[in-house]
Parts: C-alpha cells; sequence; structure tokens
C-alpha cells in the first residue's frame, strides 16, 4: 500500500533554532516542470525565473497544519507564513500589491540551513496583512503580510541549494536571485 511508512525517528538533538533567514519569491508558473525526488524533495525545475529575494530579522515565521479527516478521505497542509518587514516605502507597497494580486511560490531558508517551497502546485495567496507606523518612537513602522498555502503535500525542500541560492540544484533551471536596495 502506498501510504505505509518507511522510516522510523530517534530523538533529536537540541541544535535546531527557531526562525527564518529569508524568502525568495516566484512567480506563479514560472518554474516551469518541475521534479520531486523520491523524498518529495525539489530536485529541478526547467524554467527561467527570477527569484526576489527578503532578508528577515525578527518576528517573521512559518508554519504548517496537517488536515486530515478518515471520515472524508482527504489530507492536506495548510502552509502558513507570516512576515514582518521593517520600513515603509512606496517602492515596497507596490511590489506587497502585486504580491497581493498574485500566487507566488516561496521559498523559506531557515536559520538551520533548511530551504522548503511553500505553494508549490497551487500557489501562496497574500491572507492579511498591512501596513502600520506605529505610535510610539520604539514602535514598529512596515508591514505585517500573511501568506497562506493549501497543498496536497508537506512543503517541499530544495534538493542542492546552498545559503543564500536555493536554486543552486536545479541543473535545468534557469534562476536569477533579485535583491532589494
Amino acid at each position: 500500500m502506498a501510504c505505509d511508512l518507511t522510516l522510523g525517528r530517534l530523538e533529536g538533538c537540541k541544535d535546531a533554532l527557531g526562525g527564518i533567514d529569508a524568502v525568495y519569491f516566484v512567480n506563479f508558473g514560472d518554474l516551469g516542470t518541475v521534479t520531486l525526488g523520491t523524498d518529495d524533495e525539489v530536485t529541478d525545475a526547467t524554467g527561467t525565473f527570477s527569484a526576489y529575494k527578503y532578508d528577515l530579522k525578527g518576528a517573521s515565521s512559518y508554519e504548517e497544519a496537517i488536515n486530515s479527516s478518515r471520515e472524508n478521505g482527504t489530507t492536506f497542509f495548510a502552509q502558513t507564513l507570516t512576515l514582518s518587514l521593517k520600513g515603509l516605502s512606496k517602492e515596497q507597497s507596490k511590489q506587497l500589491k502585486l504580491m497581493a494580486w498574485g500566487r507566488p511560490h516561496v521559498v523559506i531558508e531557515d536559520r538551520n540551513g533548511n530551504q522548503f517551497m511553500m505553494g508549490l502546485e497551487r500557489g501562496a495567496e497574500v491572507s492579511g496583512g498591512g501596513a502600520a507606523s506605529g505610535a510610539a518612537m520604539g514602535d514598529m513602522s512596515g508591514y505585517t503580510i500573511t501568506l497562506t498555502a493549501e497543498e496536497p503535500t508537506s512543503a517541499n525542500f530544495m534538493d542542492g541549494g546552498i545559503a543564500g541560492d536555493p536554486f543552486d540544484g536545479l541543473v535545468s533551471a534557469t534562476a536569477t536571485i533579485v535583491v532589494g536596495v
């Protein structure tokens, strides 16, 4: 049967770190044909695309919930990315508007060196957020953005990526990482 387990798990060490270092946005569909390995990791893609890198510090987070119903025979994974982006600008407001209108694929690079893709099949939707200037001098002036995706599998790890370039292992893809100012 295809849903039988194939591995156990030992108790892990206490050496993991929480948090996200960066996210990369790729316009929906630009990845081309994506190839998955035996562990559902992204091993290749055929597209020519730009990946828009956002460096992060502080309160940004990623969570994934498993939604499974025995009665309905369904399982899906609800992926939620919450971003806290410091600073307000007309250029960033425009980019966030475009993000809200689209449904990008999002690669998340965590503080443990893991890189995984949210919204591989259906894209990620901006589901909330806003801009705030704060009230007191020490308050955050910037944006909070929540993106959500519902996918048939958990977020797919990237195979062969390196820190700062999660697309390095995709030999058939032509990826250009675009960094901001």
